[in-house]
């Protein structure tokens, strides 16, 4: 088995790296919040003192960290220090710029690299059943595959370096969009008086079926396991929704690709943030599309 250093043990890093050691791996740790490293502990991480302790023996470094401008300072100070030849796997959700520049400096110090974003949220993260989206060399991604095999439901090499990130902005812009229409749908089916399970019943079955409706359905009820029938507790944040949609939008912006949904979809997600409700689900827009507060 492998000895992996494991820096960002948030909400998404813990319950991967729980996995990792249940598959036999051994993972030593380090984040910045002492209540993670808490979590950590008790899932079995090693904790280490910093990023760089981490890195003790560490033939696979994985980073789980919130922006780009994070990975490539945590690149920096670790790509010097690490184990000649170790495999550094960015699993952050970041901007493609800054994606390609942290394969440079991996690659400046002899080190393999992967950008492998995940979907599947928290549930996933738990069940291990997250989708891996993997951009790098051939040869990074098959010594990368059977590490992320315990944290995954599939994994996809979408491409080169940066292209993980590319199909995750994509992904994600399109997850906004869809749960955005299908809160609109259910805001319009309650005004003309047909009750959320008719709808359901009928969408989830003929052309209107998405991801959004039918794994994620944003009214109590349908689907027992959406965050709808938790009071919206994410689940996957509308702040990390937001988030997403913009890197979606400078994307579009210097590809000079045309998305219109998308950037409504980043408008109303920042009006919702705006609300206060950057800690609810963002599938608890509905609310706000109702006219009141999550």
């Amino acid at each position: 088995m492998t000895t992996i250093a494991f820096i960002g043990l948030g909400n998404m890093g813990n319950p991967m790296a729980a996995n990792l050691i249940k598959a036999g791996h051994t993972v030593q740790g380090f984040d910045l919040v002492a209540e993670s490293l808490a979590v950590a502990r008790d899932h079995g991480v090693t904790v280490m003192a910093s990023a760089v302790a981490a890195l003790k023996d560490a033939d696979v470094v994985i980073t789980m960290l919130p922006a780009g401008k994070h990975v490539l300072s945590v690149y920096g100070d670790i790509a010097p220090k690490a184990k000649t030849g170790a495999l550094f796997i960015d699993c952050s959700t970041i901007d493609v710029d800054s994606a390609k520049k942290a394969h440079t400096l991996a690659q400046k110090h002899g080190l393999q690299s992967i950008d492998a974003p995940v979907s599947g949220g928290t549930g996933g993260a738990t069940a291990g059943t997250l989708t891996f989206m993997a951009g790098g060399a051939d040869e990074a991604f098959a010594r990368a595959e059977p590490i992320l095999k315990p944290m995954a439901g599939r994994i996809v090499h979408c491409g080169g370096d940066g292209a993980g990130q590319a199909a995750k902005i994509c992904n994600n812009m399109i997850l906004g969009i869809s749960m955005i229409g299908v809160a609109e749908a259910f805001v319009l089916a309650e005004k003309l008086g047909l009750s959320h399970q008719a709808l359901f019943d009928v969408a989830s079955t003929s052309s209107g079926q998405c991801w959004s409706l039918t794994s994620y359905c944003p009214v109590p009820g349908p689907v027992p396991n959406s965050p709808a029938n938790k009071d919206y507790k994410p689940g996957f944040a509308a702040a990390l929704m937001l988030k997403d949609l913009k890197l979606s939008q400078e994307a579009a912006q210097g590809a000079g690709a045309v998305t219109p949904m998308g950037a409504e979809a980043a408008q109303l997600y920042a009006l919702f943030n705006a609300q206060g409700n950057g800690g609810v689900d963002f599938s608890g827009i509905l609310n706000f599309l109702r006219g009141r507060s999550a």
